[in-house]
C-alpha cells in the first residue's frame, strides 16, 4: 500500500472510530499520557503542539498543564476526532486550544514556534515515522522538547491478535508495521535519525482492563485501529471475527467475564 493510500485509510479509519474512542479508550490509555507527561514536563505559558491528538483525551489535559498563558495547537489526520476534541475544550472552557486537521508529515506550521510537541499513540500509523518526527522536530525552538508514546512490542501485548484476523476477512493492511516501533530501542533510534538529540526511552507494562466482553469488542473492532475494516464485515464475517478474536484473549477472562489484557507502551523525549 502506497503512502497516500495508507494516510487516507488512516483517515477515514479514525473518522469511523471517533465517536466510539472516548469511551472504549479513556480509562486504558491514561497510563501511558500520564507517562509522557512526567517525562516532558510542561510548565505554564508554554506553547505546544499535539500531533495525533484523537478525540482530546491527551490534549484536556496538556491544556491545563500550560495555562495560564500557555497555548496549545492540536492536530490530527482525522476531522471526525478533530471535532470530538474542540467540541470538550469548548465544553470545560479551555480557550487555550485551537485545533486543526493535518497529518504528521506534512505540518502547516511555522520552524520554531513551539517549546515542546506530544504525539502520544499516534506515530505507529504514520506511513514514514523518521519524517513525521523530523516535521515536528523543525516546529520546536532549539533546544525545545519532542515527546512520543506508543505500544511496546507485539509479544508483550496480549491483543495483538486483532491485526491479523481482522486481515484474514478483509485484506485491509491497515497497520503493517504497527510494532516496529516498539522494539527496544527503534523509537530512539527513530528519533536521532529524525535529528533529536539527548533521546530518553523508557518502557512501561500496563494492564487493559475490560469489564465485558461487549466492552472489548467496542474498542478493539469499532474504536481501534481496524475500525474502517470492520465497516466492510458482513454480519457473519462480524461473528466470526469476534469468535476468533475472544478465543485469542481467553486466558485473560475472569470468571466475572470482565478481561485484564497485558500490554506495553513505549515512552520517550527528546530535544530539538
Amino acid at each position: 500500500m502506497d503512502d497516500k493510500l495508507q494516510r487516507r485509510v488512516q483517515r477515514y479509519g479514525w473518522d469511523a472510530a471517533a465517536p466510539v474512542y472516548d469511551c472504549a479508550w479513556s480509562k486504558n490509555l491514561r497510563p501511558a499520557h500520564s507517562a509522557l507527561l512526567d517525562m516532558v514536563a510542561l510548565q505554564p505559558g508554554m506553547r505546544v503542539l499535539e500531533t495525533a491528538c484523537g478525540t482530546g483525551l491527551l490534549t484536556l489535559r496538556v491544556a491545563d498543564l500550560i495555562a495560564p498563558g500557555g497555548s496549545l495547537l492540536a492536530t490530527d489526520i482525522s476531522g471526525e476526532m478533530i471535532a470530538e476534541t474542540a467540541t470538550r475544550a469548548a465544553s470545560v472552557g479551555l480557550g487555550n486550544v485551537k485545533t486543526a486537521r493535518m497529518g504528521g508529515e506534512e505540518l502547516d506550521v511555522d520552524d520554531g514556534v513551539f517549546d515542546a510537541a506530544l504525539c502520544a499513540l499516534g506515530l505507529m500509523y504514520v506511513p514514514n515515522p523518521i519524517k513525521a518526527l523530523a516535521e515536528i522536530r523543525r516546529t520546536v525552538k532549539p533546544g525545545g522538547r519532542v515527546a512520543v508514546a506508543l505500544w511496546g512490542e507485539r509479544r508483550n501485548c496480549g491483543w495483538a491478535e486483532i491485526f491479523p484476523i481482522v486481515d484474514a476477512q478483509v485484506k485491509s493492511e491497515v497497520c503493517p508495521l504497527f510494532f516496529s516501533l516498539g522494539v527496544p530501542g527503534a523509537l530512539g533510534a527513530a528519533m536521532a535519525s529524525a535529528g533529536l538529540r539527548k533521546v530518553d526511552e523508557r518502557r512501561h507494562t500496563a494492564v487493559l482492563e475490560f469489564p465485558s466482553e461487549g466492552s472489548l469488542l467496542s474498542a478493539q473492532i469499532d474504536a481501534g485501529a481496524v475500525a474502517l475494516a470492520a465497516k466492510r464485515f458482513s454480519p457473519d464475517t462480524r461473528r466470526e471475527v469476534e469468535t476468533a478474536f475472544l478465543a485469542s484473549v481467553s486466558e485473560y477472562r475472569r470468571n466475572d467475564g470482565s478481561y485484564g489484557i497485558p500490554g506495553e507502551f513505549v515512552t520517550a523525549v527528546a530535544t530539538h
